[in-house]
Order: structure tokens, then sequence, then C-alpha cells
């Protein structure tokens, strides 16, 4: 059966975010994950999810100024250094959250920048990225984004994340696969799935259209969670959808599960 995980990024945002977590743990969910925690101290993280018996699934690397618009800096080539002070402190939050899988979020292509420079940088530094964790016991994922939402934004299809890893050549690197992102930018989910799904470490889901909850697009959930099962995927689906209607109204899909 799958293991969900609520995004807390996105789901209980009626609540304030450290109130999150029971509410989260009240509904049954056992996981939980979210965009980045440094706004919080890591203890004060922690006890919340200690006291609520949950599992710290995942979490970014700071990612730059994401109120002004920026969604990674990991192929700024004018960035590394904040890039890899960014690696330190999320892996101190890590240590502390007891979390063992980390995301890097490329970012957008910056303006004057070509795209092989951009490339090269992203490369680098997941290769740093990868290789410090790794000496953590803590595994690096990188996800692929759809240009729609994110014009520009560097990662943005299932080939291209994979040639990177193999130009990388770290064991420690792994794919973070968005069923809504990749839905956008390439459908065809099950056999991608499927095809690659030895480097496949974490997924996470949201309907298509309008990025709502299982059943409300066109994207066959209940199939995928069957298929996901039979192909014997044990590793967490994180629920980073915009509720249509509450976090608490849109639940009945995941019920089953939890």
């Amino acid at each position: 059966m799958p293991k969900f995980a609520a995004n807390l990024s996105m789901l209980f945002t009626e609540h304030d975010f450290l109130d999150r977590f029971k509410a989260a743990a009240d509904a049954g969910f056992k996981g939980v994950e979210y965009l980045f925690p440094y706004d919080f101290a890591a203890n004060d993280v922690a006890d919340a999810l200690k006291t609520n018996g949950l599992t710290q699934v995942l979490h970014n690397l700071p990612a730059g100024d994401w109120g002004a618009g920026e969604r990674g800096i990991a192929c700024h080539p004018d960035r590394v250094s904040e890039f890899r002070e960014g690696v330190d402190k999320a892996i101190e939050y890590a240590r502390t959250l007891g979390c063992q899988q980390l995301n890097v979020l490329a970012g957008k292509v910056p303006e004057g920048v070509a795209e092989q420079q951009a490339r090269e940088t992203f490369v680098e530094n997941v290769r740093f990225a990868a290789d410090k964790l790794e000496a953590e016991g803590i595994r690096l994922l990188a996800e692929p984004i759809n240009t729609r939402d994110i014009p520009g934004f560097f990662l943005h299809n299932t080939r291209q994340a994979l040639e990177i890893f193999d130009e990388v050549g770290s064991r420690n690197v792994a794919l973070q696969y968005d069923i809504y992102h990749m839905q956008i930018m390439e459908g065809d989910l099950a056999p991608t799935i499927e095809a690659n799904l030895e480097r496949i470490a974490h997924i996470q889901l949201a309907d298509n259209p309008g990025r709502h909850e299982p059943g409300t697009g066109e994207i066959n959930y209940p199939f995928l969670f069957r298929f996901l099962d039979e192909h014997g995927y044990r590793g967490w689906i994180g629920c980073e959808y915009k509720p249509a209607n509450g976090t608490e109204a849109g639940l009945d899909w995941v019920k089953p599960y939890l």
C-alpha cells in the first residue's frame, strides 16, 4: 500500500506552520514534507515531529529568495558559494529532524546565462551536494518542474534529469518524480515510472489541471497507486497539492490508504 506524506507547505494551511504537524497526524498521516524549515528553529520543528509521531520525509535545500520569485539557485554560476553554504545549513537541519532525503531545486536559468553554462553549474553543484550528503547518510534528490508554472526552470523533464545524474556520476543522487509536473511536461506517466523506477526515490502528486487533490482532474490516480504497488515502489508519496475547498474537506481520496 502506498505511503503518503502530507506536504505542510500546501496542506493544512488553515493552521500556523508548527500546528500543521498535529493536524496532519490527526488526519492519519505518518509522514510529512514541506518546502523549507529554515524560518523556524530546528529543535522546534523536531519537537513537533516527535510530539505527533511523524517522520520527516523530505525538505529542500535553501533555494534563494523564494518570496522574490526565486525557485532555486543550483544552476546560477554566480551563486555557487551561496549554494554550498545552503548545503551545510540543510545538513544541520536534517540531522536534527532525522530527515534522510533532501531535494535540490535547480532554479530558473538566469538572464544572460547560456543553457550550457547553467548545466555545467548545476552538474557541479549536484556533485558537491551529493558527496557532502552521502557522508552524512542523506540522499540527494533533484526534481524536474514544469515550465508552464515556472517559465525558464532549468530542470524540466525526466530524460534531462537522468542524463545529468549520469554526468554527475554519484550513487547518492536520485530522481524526485512529481506526477503533476511530469503530466504537464511529458505525460506517459506509467511507462516512464516503470522504465526508471530504480532511480526514483520519492514521488509527489497533484491532479491536473488545477493542481488540486486526486480525483479533481485528468490523472487516473487509483490506477497509478495500484501500478506503483505492483511494481514494488516502497518510497513515500508526497501530497503536494492545493486543496480545492480546504484540506480536511478534500481528504476522502487518501483516507483508505492512511
